[in-house]
This record gives C-alpha cells, sequence and structure tokens, in this order.
C-alpha cells in the first residue's frame, strides 16, 4: 500500500487509500510496478498550488490508464471513486487528474498547498505523502516560465512499490528490470538535472565583466527596492534631468535657470537646501523639456565657471525626482507640477484640499485632547479635594476615638457626661411641673363650663314647666266653656 517516488530532487514515499480509492490505486500501482513513470517530467510546476506529472511524452497531453495500456487506446481513461469524498486541504495529497468528463488516465499531481477544495470536485485524491515533504517544497522553489514550466528539468527516475495487495489484471507484464530512458521520454526537457550551466561559454573578458556589473547593479537596485527608497527596482533615472554638483553657495535658482535656458526650455530648476537651515548643499537638478537639450548641456557645460567655482555636470543617476503614485498608478516626475521642491511639500493633482482638511482634522484632534485633558485634570483636582475632605474627617475622627481613650481625658469626659445627664434631669422636672400646672387650670376651665351648663339647664325646665302649666291652664279654661 506503500510506493517510493524517487525523482532527481529526492524521494517521495506515498501511502495509498487502499479502501477508500481500490479502483484508483489499482491504476497507480500497477503503473508503478510496469515502471511506466520512469523518466516522466514535472511539466507544471505552479509554486503553492500543485506539481504535474505522469505525462510520458511531457506534453500535458499524453498518458494512459493501466486498463489503457493493456485493452488499447479504447480504455485510456476510466472512471475513478468518487464516494466517501476525500477534499484537497493539505500540503502533500497525491491526485490524478481528471478530464472534462471526470474521467482519468495516468497524470497525477501533488498538492503544494492547502485549502485547494475547489479541485475536489474534478480531480481524485488517492494517496498522501508521508515522508519526503522536504523534496516538494524544494520542487515548490523550482524557477519557471511564465507557462509554470520549470526550467531545469525534474523528472521521476524511479518508481518502487513496497506492498501490493491488489491482483494484477490479466495480460499484465511486468518488466523484470528498470528500462533504459529512451528519446522520445527525453524529448520534452529543456535544462538536464545534471547538466552543468556556464553562462560564461563563447564570450570575452569585455563581456563577463559587463555581465557581471550589470548583475551588481541589478542587485543594488533590487537592495534599494527592498529597503523602500525606490518603488520598482527596473526603474531609470530620467534622461532629461541634469545633475550639477560643486556649486558656490551663493548660487541660486535663478542663476542657474538663466545659465541653462539657452540650451533649451527648461521645466524646472532646483538648488537643493538643507530643511532647517535653507543653506545650500552645493548641488542641483536641472530639468529640460527634451532629452537633446539636455544632452547638448551635458557636453557643454562641464567644468565651466560658475561664480567663481568650476562646476562639475552629469545625466541625473537618482530617481529621487521621481515620486510613486502606488501600486498600479505609475510614476510622475516632481517637475511636472508647481510644487515647493525640497521641502517635502509634493502633493498630486486635487490632494491639496484633502492635506488641508487632515491638517483641520488634526488641529481638531488636538483641540478635543486638550479639552479632554483639561477636564480629566478638573476632574483629578475634584477627587484629590474629595479625598483631602475624607481623610481629615477619617483624622479628626482618629484623634477623637484616641483621645476618649486616653486616661488624660477620662474625667474630664465624666463631667461632661454627667452634667449633660443633670441637665436632661432638669429640663424632664420643669417639663412635668409645667404639665401638673396645664392639668390643674384644664381642670378648673371644665368645672367651670360644667356649673354654667347645670345652671343653664336647670332654669331651662323651669321654663318648659312654667309653659306646660299654662298651657294646661288655658286649656282646661276652654273645655269649661
Amino acid at each position: 500500500m506503500s510506493v517510493v517516488v524517487e525523482t532527481t530532487l529526492g524521494d517521495i514515499t506515498v501511502d495509498l487509500y487502499i479502501k477508500r480509492r481500490p479502483r484508483a490505486c489499482l491504476n497507480f500501482l500497477k503503473l508503478c510496478k510496469m515502471k511506466y513513470y520512469n523518466y516522466s517530467l514535472f511539466h507544471t510546476v505552479t509554486r503553492g498550488f500543485i506539481a504535474q506529472t505522469g505525462d510520458p511524452t511531457g506534453s500535458r497531453t499524453g498518458g494512459e490508464s493501466i486498463f489503457g495500456v493493456i485493452e488499447g487506446p479504447v480504455k485510456r481513461y476510466f472512471e475513478p471513486e468518487i464516494n466517501p469524498r476525500i477534499k484537497h486541504t493539505t500540503m502533500g495529497l497525491i491526485s490524478f487528474v481528471g478530464n472534462e468528463d471526470n474521467m482519468v488516465g495516468s497524470q497525477f499531481f501533488f498538492t503544494l498547498g492547502s485549502d485547494l477544495t475547489y479541485l475536489d470536485e474534478k480531480h481524485c485524491v488517492f494517496g498522501e505523502v508521508v515522508e519526503g515533504v522536504d523534496v516538494l517544497e524544494v520542487i515548490n522553489e523550482a524557477i519557471c516560465d511564465t507557462d509554470d514550466r520549470p526550467y531545469q528539468d525534474i523528472r521521476i527516475t524511479h518508481t518502487v512499490v513496497l506492498d501490493d495487495p491488489l491482483p494484477d489484471p490479466e495480460g499484465l507484464r511486468a518488466p523484470s528490470r528498470s528500462p533504459s530512458p529512451s528519446a522520445e521520454r527525453l524529448k520534452g526537457g529543456r535544462i538536464a538535472p545534471d547538466e552543468e550551466i556556464d553562462e560564461t561559454a563563447g564570450k570575452t573578458a569585455e563581456e563577463v565583466c559587463e555581465m557581471i556589473a550589470d548583475r551588481e547593479a541589478k542587485a543594488r537596485a533590487t537592495i534599494l527596492e527592498m529597503v523602500g527608497d525606490i518603488p520598482d527596482a527596473e526603474m531609470a533615472p530620467p534622461e532629461n534631468v541634469l545633475f550639477v554638483c560643486k556649486l558656490n553657495p551663493v548660487t541660486n535658482d535663478d542663476d542657474l535657470e538663466i545659465i541653462f535656458s539657452r540650451f533649451g526650455k527648461i521645466k524646472s530648476c532646483e538648488v537643493i537646501r538643507d530643511r532647517k537651515t535653507g543653506d545650500s548643499l552645493q548641488y542641483a537638478f536641472v530639468e529640460f523639456e527634451d532629452q537633446k537639450s539636455c544632452e547638448d548641456a551635458y557636453f557643454k557645460m562641464d567644468n565651466v565657471l560658475i561664480d567663481d567655482r568650476r562646476i562639475h555636470v552629469d545625466f541625473s543617476q537618482s530617481v529621487s525626482k521621481v515620486k510613486w503614485l502606488g501600486k498600479g498608478r505609475g510614476v510622475r516626475n516632481y517637475g511636472e507640477k508647481d510644487a515647493d521642491l525640497g521641502r517635502g511639500e509634493y502633493h498630486k493633482n486635487g490632494e491639496r484640499k484633502k492635506v488641508e482638511k487632515k491638517k483641520e482634522l488634526r488641529k481638531e484632534y488636538k483641540r478635543d485632547k486638550d479639552d479632554y485633558s483639561r477636564r480629566n485634570r478638573d476632574r483629578r483636582h475634584e477627587d484629590r479635594e474629595r479625598d483631602r475632605y475624607r481623610a481629615n474627617l477619617d483624622r479628626h475622627r482618629d484623634r477623637k476615638r484616641d483621645r476618649s481613650r486616653s486616661p488624660k481625658y477620662k474625667t474630664s469626659d465624666l463631667k461632661r457626661k454627667q452634667e449633660r445627664r443633670q441637665k436632661k434631669r432638669n429640663v424632664s422636672h420643669s417639663s412635668e411641673s409645667d404639665r401638673e400646672k396645664k392639668y390643674k387650670s384644664h381642670k378648673e376651665k371644665t368645672k367651670k363650663s360644667k356649673r354654667r351648663k347645670e345652671e343653664t339647664s336647670s332654669e331651662s325646665e323651669h321654663e318648659k314647666r312654667k309653659k306646660k302649666k299654662s298651657k294646661k291652664r288655658k286649656k282646661y279654661s276652654s273645655d269649661s266653656s
């Protein structure tokens, strides 16, 4: 159930999913047993994706299954197992390449990345790499062309079947030894794996020196790109910009522009100055409108005397006059726009309003920050005052408690307590006497009121009797008559 795939970069050991993919594993095992894959080329290597092989012709369109090898081209492809589903989720899986009808032949690939689940519907996973993942990493770093084809050949040299539990199909005849490579098998290669590449062969010493210098220049440019000094290693300095050095400190932009304007129209002329002090750094950039004017100035102005100084003129070797506008937006010369060159105020067209808005936002943020800090300061002051008040109160209570506990103040405290009690008693006695007086006066008043009521009630009864008697008399007199 294991196969060792020997390549020019190392050995890869594969474990096969016999129970889940019996038909696909049978195809792979028997092709390996027949040495069908010997000297097959890794014709497609996509970094972080797949490394594909299994085509004896190396043309990406060849190859046939074990059934096609035995029974003919009619059985070139066969239908592999679909269930259970095995996903392309990790690096190091081995899978057969499916065609448009989801049929597979002999071509297979190793996964060089993870989360390749979009390959599940068309291609059939039938095993995984258990040893030799480092070889896959080396294959992943192979240098390829735009068509993902390696420049230097990576081939399968031999296949060894360690365990084969499946029976051989009828008509299978395994070779007794590994066959020698044929011309057809080696036809699709480019640079042999063991071939030594000598780039200096057939070149003169001057050409070799020029090649070495070119490589060093490219390496330096790549380093500048890596550290962020230039946006692109292939960027060349502008050909219409002239570099002028050894200037007198008193020479300014207008003087240089007048002197160099006789060679052609000047787009910008700038003496580079110190950003803090504004002093001249004694070199400048002169940008012409066309290249011919720049060349004329280069040939005629070198070693010319300006302000008692002999200047040196050369083509600009710097790309500092070029501003990178971002990925996909190209570059722009600073001279194309009226900008304050040399003072860090370079803005794209229509960006000045944005810069001003950013400045206003910064001011507003600073103002809000000051207000916030002021509020925090006031809050901290209030908290400090409250803590101070609480500390004083606690200190006063502690002092009072300590004083009450000290023997010096015990007698005085007792006297004070006795005086307070006596006052309370006096107040209570005085209140009792007042209550008694009020009660007596109230009692006398009630007695008087009762007497009055009794007197008035007795008088009223007497009158009532008189009235009754008078009524009786009248009635009696009327009856007698």
